[in-house]
């Protein structure tokens, strides 16, 4: 740890930057701030901290990496949570391609990005294009994950409540039992 220290110390002297493994501790801290700032209602200053996030995750890492995803994710949410829906789209689309190309197309952190994309676009109303999302997450999370988890059951619930919307009342139904069938095993 002191020979950590003493690197990061060495390295802003000299200005030769930050230590990648430092790199990594600094971006989990400002992830952590987002989210704080996030569950605080701060978004102003949580969209600094985030694209702060991001410029780490992507000078240490490369622009492709899954942390890259995740931060272009969080970034996206605090937009999409302001109504920014113009500058979300391209930073949930941007995530869902790096999570593709690293970690699969069948991966749960997949589906994540697909069903962020979809509350999306339900929000703004463009029904169409969330609905083959949402249906994507649920086959992927019932893949991955098993048709009983409780990722699963959210994933249901979104598609319901997406057809609800659609006053598409008797495709919603059986979508509600299921995820409550799921929800009701004991864990």
């Amino acid at each position: 740890m002191t020979r950590l220290i003493t690197a990061f110390v060495v390295a802003v002297i000299l200005g030769t930057g930050v230590p990648a493994h430092a790199e990594g501790i600094e971006w989990d801290i400002l992830n952590e701030e987002v989210v704080a700032l996030y569950q605080k209602g701060q978004y102003y200053r949580a969209v600094i901290v985030a694209k702060e996030a991001l410029e780490v995750a992507e000078k240490a890492l490369g622009p492709d990496h899954p942390s890259v995803a995740t931060s272009l994710n969080n970034l996206a949410r605090l937009y999409d949570t302001q109504g920014q829906y113009a500058q979300a789209e391209p930073l949930y689309k941007r995530s869902l391609v790096i999570r593709e190309k690293t970690l699969g197309r069948d991966h749960p952190n997949v589906a994540t990005s697909l069903n962020n994309l979809a509350v999306l676009y339900r929000a703004q109303g463009h029904y169409a294009q969330a609905a083959p999302l949402y249906k994507r997450a649920v086959a992927i999370r019932e893949k991955a994950l098993g048709p009983d988890h409780p990722h699963v059951a959210t994933s249901l619930n979104n598609l319901a409540e997406l057809y609800r919307a659609m006053n598409r009342d008797d495709e919603a139904e059986p979508l509600e039992q299921r995820a409550a069938r799921i929800e009701a095993i004991e864990r």
